[in-house]
């Protein structure tokens, strides 16, 4: 099955003029052929188009319709992070080009290398199915691209001014804090407790490294055969402490035996029953030498990130900005997983 689509109404452009642009400034990688234009339909956040030519398929990424918060949906960042990286981290997808023009696109936009392969969400794809072996090597691949990614020298790539890496987790926690309070449509007692523990115990980090910042199952790409084929969603990459990836990964590693499946099980496929959380910690603490006992920690503050998230977008519907009935389940959300917090935090 095709990973691409027919771009979605409300979210075309003009064609024939980003066509031009292409031709104009990247014209020795495009050519002067027509040029056909797609749409990845997977992603929820930032739009994905596939340029196709005779001779070569590229991928152009741009922020979503709207207003955008700041410091989001970043595609300068993103750009300026994938320009440098992909030479070090062979998951990179290259770059070839950024347009800081909206009036191209509606939105600056950058242009990346093609990567082919499998983006695994609700279920294994059929091409891996049940296969116990190849399941296992996915979750393998999965983790040791993230030890590879904290074991880039951000100096060596030209990225060494990226981000503010002090106080990086005090930060995280004081914002997520303010968007909870700013976003919350009742009091959760579990998201209280859980706060009051994220900000008297921040750990002391142990390093600086390149942070990707949302690190996950389906921000990857792997092939058939459960290699991994690339690193997605750059846009939030930074430096900072590396048990902060490393906590996403685990917030998201969806587990039917913890209280956060009843919110991530319509996420992703479950992955505990393939390789338990523990575990993950292990492979990541023997591959890249980081002491990993305060990462309980970092997977309280990614669940308690994704809790406001989903609250912010229920609070729109409960406020009445928005007649989307799909977002009324999003109700019992922020419990459960504060719940889930507050378990790994305790």
């Amino acid at each position: 099955m095709s990973d691409t689509a027919p771009i979605r109404t409300d979210e075309r452009f003009d064609e024939e003029r980003v066509a031009g642009y292409l031709r104009e400034h990247i014209g020795d990688i495009v050519g002067s052929g027509p040029i056909e234009f797609l749409q990845f339909p997977g992603g929820a956040a930032n739009l994905t188009y596939l340029a196709r030519t005779e001779d070569i398929e590229l991928v152009l990424r741009r922020a979503p319709l709207g207003s955008v918060a700041k410091g989001g949906h970043d595609m300068e960042r993103e750009y300026g992070v994938l320009s440098r990286l992909w030479e070090a981290y062979p998951p990179a997808p290259r770059t070839y080009h950024y347009c800081d023009d909206p009036e191209i696109m509606g939105k600056p936009f950058f242009v990346m290398e093609r990567r082919e392969g499998l983006v695994v969400r609700l279920n294994w794809p059929a091409e891996i199915g049940a296969d116990e072996g190849i399941q296992r090597l996915v979750t393998e691949n999965v983790v040791d691209g993230l030890s590879a990614l904290h074991q880039v020298d951000p100096d060596g790539v030209g990225l060494g001014d990226l981000g503010r890496p002090d106080g990086f987790v005090s930060r995280q926690v004081d914002g997520w804090l303010r968007r909870w309070d700013a976003a919350k449509t009742r009091e959760v007692t579990d998201m209280d407790r859980a706060a009051e523990i994220l900000s008297t115990t921040i750990p002391e980090p142990q390093a600086t490294v390149l942070l990707h910042n949302d690190y996950k199952l389906d921000n990857t790409m792997v092939d058939a055969a459960g290699s991994l084929v690339a690193v997605f969603d750059w846009d939030m990459a930074t430096r900072g402490d590396p048990l902060v990836d490393l906590g996403t990964l685990m917030a998201y590693w969806v587990d039917p035996d913890a209280p956060s499946y009843g919110v991530l099980a319509g996420y992703g496929v479950p992955l505990a029953p393939v390789m338990g959380k523990r575990e993950v910690a292990d492979r990541y603490a023997e591959a890249t030498g980081f002491d990993v006992h305060r990462a309980p920690y970092y997977e309280g503050l990614a669940l308690f990130r994704v809790a406001v998230i989903i609250e912010q977008i229920y609070s729109r519907y409960a406020s009445g900005q928005t007649e989307d009935d799909r977002f009324a389940r999003f109700e019992p959300a922020a419990p459960i997983l504060a719940h889930a917090a507050l378990t790994v935090l305790a």
